[in-house]
């Protein structure tokens, strides 16, 4: 019950985090595959562990055929065998455009009709394909070459390139195959040009990696390449920790994380002090990176190696109310 009770919380944290991102800034970002995007990877990340479909069907209260149903359904459309449902609308509204909704789902009928309608908008949301009408004359056409251009120009300027290095430095060594399934090919050749020519990934054997990932504090773009940076780490930290020997004496000063609060106002003592310490972390952590790496001058980087993250996080959160010292 108190895994159960946790895995609530996280999900309840986790879905926080994706409301703030989805409407950052004003923005609305499509969120239709969400849900089955969760649902697959989890099915993935218990097969790696071991899990086999008939135990994984019952955690999530499913019969086995039921589960392998929905499996099949969210990875591969039932009309356009060997192809995802998202890939094979898309390719259907490009061949008949303009393209009723009737029409696509009379053509996709095998297929489940929430998930269509689920993929249409998500289609619609991310600009590849444009809307017009309403009620049962709701047509659906391509959108021009050049509007799609401008749309991967104003993403690009947004930090795909930071996000993409971020991912290539932490999940590295990555196939150009891996990547596309995270990243639009239109958008993920251009972007791995940029950063090989800059020196910022490398293309080995064995596919894209990075030495390094250095994002500046207080950048213009690159924010969403730090959030994710900074929540990898979080989570591959908590894994970790699960992992290890929790008995080992060594165990909480090598592995794990600590959580201060300090309650603070105008005036008090110690105010500054407290609102400072995420900087003065930071250029410790900083001062202490750049000596590192300098060591890697002439010391090349042995096959079998520790990687030591560290992460430093710090918010503030204004709090109202009766103080604890008025009388009642």
């Amino acid at each position: 019950m108190t895994i159960e009770l946790l895995i609530h919380a996280i999900v309840r944290q986790t879905t926080v985090l994706i409301g703030q991102l989805a409407t950052s800034g004003g923005a609305r970002a499509p969120l239709a595959q969400v849900a089955s995007q969760v649902f697959l990877d989890l099915v993935r990340q218990l097969e790696r562990q071991g899990v086999s479909r008939k135990v994984s069907a019952d955690m999530f209260g499913l019969g086995l055929r039921t589960y392998q149903r929905k499996i099949q359904r969210l990875t591969e459309s039932t009309t356009d065998r060997g192809r995802s449902l998202w890939a094979a609308v898309l390719d259907y509204v490009e061949t008949h455009s303009p393209a009723s909704r009737g029409d696509v789902l009379l053509h996709f009928a095998k297929d489940d009709e929430t998930q269509v309608r689920s993929v249409l908008h998500d289609l619609s949301e991310s600009g590849l394909i444009g809307v017009s009408g309403t009620g049962a004359s709701v047509e659906y056409r391509v959108t021009p070459e050049e509007e799609l251009s401008r749309l991967r120009q104003t993403r690009r300027s947004e930090g795909l390139d930071e996000l993409l290095w971020a991912l290539v430095y932490r999940e590295g060594p990555l196939t150009r195959d891996a990547l596309s399934r995270q990243v639009p090919e239109a958008e993920l050749g251009p972007a791995l040009e940029r950063l090989v020519s800059s020196g910022r990934v490398e293309l080995g054997s064995d596919g894209y990696r990075a030495k390094s990932l250095v994002l500046p504090l207080g950048a213009p773009v690159g924010w969403e390449g730090a959030i994710f940076d900074h929540f990898q780490a979080l989570v591959n930290t908590i894994a970790c920790r699960l992992r290890e020997d929790r008995s080992a004496p060594s165990i909480a000063d090598r592995v794990g994380g600590s959580t201060y609060t300090f309650e603070v106002w105008p005036g008090h003592p110690l105010e500054n002090e407290v609102l400072e310490t995420l900087s003065r972390v930071r250029s410790s952590l900083g001062d202490l990176r750049t000596r590192v790496d300098a060591h890697r001058v002439g010391n090349p980087l042995p096959n079998q190696h520790t990687r030591v993250v560290v992460y430093a996080g710090q918010c503030l959160i204004p709090q109202e109310g009766s103080s604890e010292h008025e009388p009642s």
